[in-house]
């Protein structure tokens, strides 16, 4: 990127960028550093996500996008800094009782049972939260859920499970998804299909925050993107600054 790069506290963001200023915030992550061993592999990140809102962390690879979702989660432990959920620190907290407070964690894997029906992956996490989604409303959202419910994980399309392991957590109560990598590997009428879940989502009060390399699939979902390079923010940006951009962030991103 340009040496003029912009960071969270300049005053030149967006609009969008700048409202993160005043308004309520679902995530708070504050001074977040995480190592594996010896090497550091995030400095000092903060960041945060608003009820309804998608924000995503955009960055090369190794860039340390998915170790902070890790790290949200409280599946690495090696870390220092606060990560904050509806105001409680959870810095200390397992990943169970980050789970059990609403935060959802889907991987790039996705995490589907193989041996189990498409209904037995869903109704397998316990139920969390009081804001979970009832089965019901599940298949009402996810149509081709409910048309394979009897199915195997094996018989899923890379689609499908990524639906499956989106409902999973709504149906268990999470209010936040980290989502990493939806769109990679999917084909684009499918890609498509996962922006329409994520708008919609956002539409019912669900908080998203994404690992997303396809730039153009991030602009049509997000309302903020935070650029991550060698571990730490070097961009914060507004969804209509983000989209001007897109020839020099997909040139930086070797895309």
């Amino acid at each position: 990127m340009s040496d003029d790069t912009r960071t969270a506290g300049s005053t030149d963001l967006t609009t969008g960028a700048l409202a993160t200023q005043s308004r309520s915030r679902m995530l708070e992550v504050s001074g977040l550093s995480a190592w594996y061993g010896e090497a550091r592999v995030l400095t000092d990140v903060s960041i945060d996500v608003a009820p309804g809102e998608v924000v995503t962390l955009v960055g090369r690879n190794g860039a340390g996008k998915t170790t902070l979702l890790r790290s949200v989660m409280g599946l690495h432990r090696q870390t220092e800094g606060s990560v904050g959920f509806d105001g409680t620190d959870l810095a200390k907290r397992s990943a169970d009782a980050r789970a059990r407070a609403g935060i959802g964690w889907v991987p790039d894997d996705r995490g589907i049972y193989s041996s189990l029906t498409v209904a037995e992956n869903l109704l397998l996490p316990p139920v969390v939260h009081a804001d979970a989604w009832p089965l019901e409303r599940v298949y009402e959202f996810f149509p081709v859920l409910h048309e394979r419910r009897d199915f195997p994980g094996t018989r899923l399309s890379g689609g499908e499970q990524q639906m499956l392991a989106m409902a999973r957590v709504l149906r268990m109560g999470s209010r936040l998804l980290l989502l990493d990598e939806p769109s990679e590997g999917l084909a684009p009428v499918i890609v498509s299909r996962i922006g329409e879940i994520i708008r919609e989502i956002k539409g019912h009060g669900v908080a998203v925050l994404l690992v997303e390399q396809n730039v153009k699939f991030a602009s049509t979902v997000a309302d903020r993107h935070y650029l991550l390079a060698q571990g730490r923010v070097v961009e914060h940006l507004g969804n209509e600054d983000f989209r001007a951009r897109e020839g020099e962030l997909l040139t930086y991103l070797g895309m």
